[in-house]
């Protein structure tokens, strides 16, 4: 493989590193304690995401509080003293969050993703020692994706073993949490081209993340690009994630559902921006009869429909979450094809719905609802930007394969 030269031309835009906070995280105690922070997180974030948004204003101080919350430790094992929530209450966190503010709920999703990924491939020494981090409030930021590469599962990024701590040189893009990020995990191949997350310190010499994310939506993921020169990472920091997928394990599962719960977060955000419109702001159609807009025989109809749509979206994404919970607990072909399958259904119907609901947010709420005063495009350029991130069609093809022929799905991060 070609492996492209590290383009450090843009260096001197780096975004300085921010400190691990000095108090330790709060540790959760239950899968109803984690829901009820969740809830009261988001009654603050909501209050200026539209802001946040319109003006691309980082969400520093709700990430230290989101994290110091303690549902970013919220799927460590109880042996290593984490929650250990189902994947069921980890997907309602991400959902209420992301209903209050998609790209804070989006900038978790990698974290908790690796977070899986340890207790499924490390070794116990390495979990306790990352998992301790993980416990205090530390955050990984991610390095994953290259935006050259021929398919989003090839990389070039590629590490040097150096005896005690490898030499990492790549360049990155797609990296959400990045730049406030304490740890960033990043996907480096061997040499026999096996795929390694190489957590480095996110101030590590060599390590330069770029604040270049122009996309229409989820515009404070805090993403960017990320150049690896020479970045040097500990072999105790270096965590075989190719074993997550060189056999049945519930991974590629937990970071879809986590895509599918900020997806039903933006749909939930949508609905109610709709209602609130239509009870409030939107005038009867002159000829409905009716004195007020949330009187419309179809008004009413199309929420209901979209309501109905998203709380379908809802329970497979509860069913998902249980089916992990099993897969992890005992993984093999059978359970993780089971979790797979549920969260690709769960993830086809949130996406259909996150488009839906914020494309019909207009129709329904009228042409006032378009003045950029009120910003609500946001929900529509969210979804639109957010549910690319892998394609549905393929899904269909997943599980007509799966029910027709038997069968299982990839073992990939996307499936």
């Amino acid at each position: 493989m070609t492996i492209s030269k590290v383009n450090v031309d843009n260096a001197a835009k780096a975004v300085p590193p921010v400190p691990r906070l000095a108090e330790p995280a709060h540790i959760v105690t239950s899968d109803a304690e984690a829901l009820v922070i969740a809830r009261t997180l988001a009654e603050t974030f909501v209050k200026e995401s539209a802001q946040r948004d319109r003006e691309r204003i980082w969400p520093v101080a709700e990430l230290d509080a989101f994290s110091q919350s303690g549902l970013w430790s919220i799927n460590v094992p109880k042996e290593f003293g984490g929650p250990e929530v189902s994947y069921a209450t980890l997907a309602k966190v991400i959902e209420i969050i992301s209903a209050a503010d998609s790209s804070i709920g989006q900038i978790a999703q990698n974290h908790l993703g690796v977070v899986a990924a340890i207790r499924t491939v490390s070794d116990p020494d390495q979990q306790k020692l990352l998992f301790a981090e993980v416990l205090k409030g530390t955050r990984f930021g991610n390095a994953f994706s290259e935006f050259g590469s021929k398919r989003a599962a090839d990389f070039e990024t590629r590490f040097t073993d150096k005896g005690d701590h490898v030499i990492v040189n790549g360049q990155k893009f797609y990296s959400s949490g990045a730049l406030l990020a304490h740890l960033v995990p990043i996907v480096a191949l061997d040499d026999e081209g096996r795929a390694w997350y190489a957590i480095a310190e996110r101030d590590a010499p060599g390590l330069t993340v770029i604040d270049d994310w122009s996309s229409f939506g989820q515009r404070t993921t805090l993403s960017g690009t990320v150049i690896l020169d020479n970045v040097k990472v500990p072999k105790s920091h270096l965590v075989p994630g190719y074993k997550g997928y060189d056999k049945p394990t519930a991974d590629g599962a937990i970071f879809q559902i986590i895509q599918v719960a900020v997806d039903t977060g933006i749909a939930q955000a949508a609905i109610d921006e709709t209602v609130n419109f239509v009870r409030t702001k939107s005038r009867a159609w002159v000829d409905s009869g009716v004195d007020h807009a949330w009187e419309d025989p179809y008004t009413i109809q199309a929420v209901g429909d979209l309501t109905l749509r998203l709380h379908a979206a809802q329970a497979l994404l509860e069913k998902a979450g249980y089916a992990i919970d099993r897969a992890v607990l005992n993984p093999n072909a059978e359970t993780v094809a089971e979790a797979q399958i549920v969260t690709a259904e769960a993830k086809i119907l949130s996406t259909e719905i996150a488009i839906a609901a914020t494309n019909k947010l207009f129709e329904l709420a009228g042409t006032r609802s378009t003045l950029a005063e009120h910003n609500l495009d946001r929900h529509w350029r969210n979804a639109r930007t957010h549910t690319l991130h892998d394609p549905v069609r393929w899904k269909y093809a997943i599980l007509g394969n799966y029910f027709l022929n038997g069968e299982t799905p990839p073992l990939h991060a996307w499936s």
